[in-house]
């Protein structure tokens, strides 16, 4: 193995460990903060029960996402020392912001559980509120860099480097608003469908009890609200691909040949060495539509492009198949939950729509990842688009292969830490066997 290709993959894993944290740092608050809210409404103790229980999966899920993140930190600029020197004194300013929310979400985490009965209730929720806010904002300053790499701005090149830099200008470049949008509603619609997954499990398996089914109704607000607004998120996002990055969205649809009225494929195995994409079902004048909103927009193809910029296809186009499919599976659930609580509610605890609640509880998580894959390995041979290929950017020294071996055992280690400590917290308080009458 190569060290550019150890440094992708250790980079790569440490992407993916990190974003599931991620997600609960964004959304798991949301929910915290719905079902206190509601206690301090209605005084009902099962909604404080809620918020104590979510808030200790949360404090673990922070610790280890904190591990991660910092070991995220130290990778950049180890693995991609010239990426830094090239891209440091341009987005300075979102990792900048990061950090100052990051330490800001601690300390308003740590007055939330430790606060109990300590500080008012409504400055306790106040706490709460902006863990959420903080978490956020963390999350969009870190995808606002990334945003940069994809369409960089904000700066004049002289001599191979960045002068006259605008870190405003280049922190709100043209594809931040849509990606920082894309990705955190995705956060919030990740988690909800995934702790409306371990509910309905509960129920299912346990029989009802009114502690599961008020966190399931809590999940599924947020989860229906976030599973029908990710379509139109992410269809202003795939816009801006289109328009910033041509080679990409060929990729991503598996376009081999420049037209107009282009038709989308869905599915299919894109040869890379035929320059063509089999079994796909092609729908006329669609990707044309999407992309423009023009039934014959011109739409490039990858032949359009040297062989040398163009980014692996397949990985690329199956991962976006991967997303666009679990969105569609989740928005259709939304829907089926929002006719079966506007008809009768006792639907939503039946056996069948505890099922499909179920199979939709990793759908959310899946598909943030296969959207990072396709950011990623879309935007290849760069790392930041049109600048600076990902082979000059990596570290000179050589070695990186340990250095991967090392962090692979480090992430199998905190995976273990995580599943034996939400078990202990979470399952282990789960009673034998949950009643109605309970």
């Amino acid at each position: 193995m190569s060290d550019l290709l150890a440094a992708r993959c250790q980079m790569a894993m440490s992407l993916a460990f990190h974003i599931n944290f991620a997600i609960v740092g964004i959304g798991m608050p949301l929910l915290m903060i719905i079902a206190e809210w509601r206690w301090l409404k209605t005084r009902d103790p099962v909604y404080l029960e809620l918020a104590r229980r979510w808030a200790k999966g949360t404090a673990i899920m922070f610790a280890v996402g904190a591990v991660s993140g910092t070991v995220l930190s130290f990778e950049l600029g180890l693995l991609w020392p010239r990426f830094m020197a090239f891209a440091g004194p341009v987005i300075g300013l979102p990792f900048a912001m990061e950090g100052f929310a990051f330490f800001l979400e601690a300390i308003f985490l740590g007055i939330y559980l430790y606060g109990w009965d300590r500080v008012p209730e409504k400055v306790h929720w106040f706490a709460g509120f902006m863990v959420m806010i903080c978490g956020t904002l963390s999350g969009v300053f870190v995808v606002t860099a990334n945003a940069w790499m994809n369409a960089p701005t904000g700066f004049d090149l002289v001599d191979g480097l960045p002068a006259n830099i605008q870190p405003w200008t280049a922190m709100w470049g043209p594809a931040a608003p849509t990606q920082t949008a894309h990705m955190t509603v995705a956060a919030f619609q990740a988690l909800a469908f995934a702790v409306a997954a371990i509910h309905a499990w509960v129920l299912l398996k346990r029989g009802s009890n009114p502690f599961h089914r008020k966190a399931l109704s809590i999940a599924l607000v947020v989860a229906c609200v976030t599973g029908l607004v990710q379509p139109i998120v992410g269809d202003l996002s795939a816009k801006m691909v289109a328009e910033m990055q041509p080679v990409k969205l060929a990729a991503m649809e598996g376009h081999w040949h420049t037209e107009k009225g282009a038709a989308l494929r869905i599915g299919g195995w894109p040869d890379e060495t035929a320059e063509e994409t089999r079994y796909s079902l092609d729908i006329p004048y669609l990707l044309s539509i999407l992309a423009f909103a023009d039934p014959q927009a011109e739409v490039k193809g990858l032949k359009d492009f040297p062989v040398e910029d163009r980014p692996p296809v397949a990985v690329t186009h199956i991962a976006f198949q991967v997303m666009i499919g679990l969105g569609t599976l989740m928005a259709l659930t939304a829907v089926i939950v929002l006719l079966a609580w506007w008809k009768k509610p006792e639907y939503l605890t039946h056996p069948r729509m505890l099922k499909l609640l179920i199979i939709n509880g990793p759908a959310g998580v899946l598909a943030v990842q296969a959207g990072w894959i396709v950011t990623e390995v879309g935007r290849q041979p760069w790392v930041v688009h049109g600048y600076l290929r990902t082979a000059d950017a990596v570290t000179p020294m050589p070695g990186v292969q340990y250095s991967l071996m090392l962090f692979t055992a480090l992430y199998f280690l905190l995976g273990w830490v995580v599943v034996a400590l939400l078990k202990r917290q979470v399952f282990q308080t789960l009673p034998a066997k949950d009643t109605e009458a309970s």
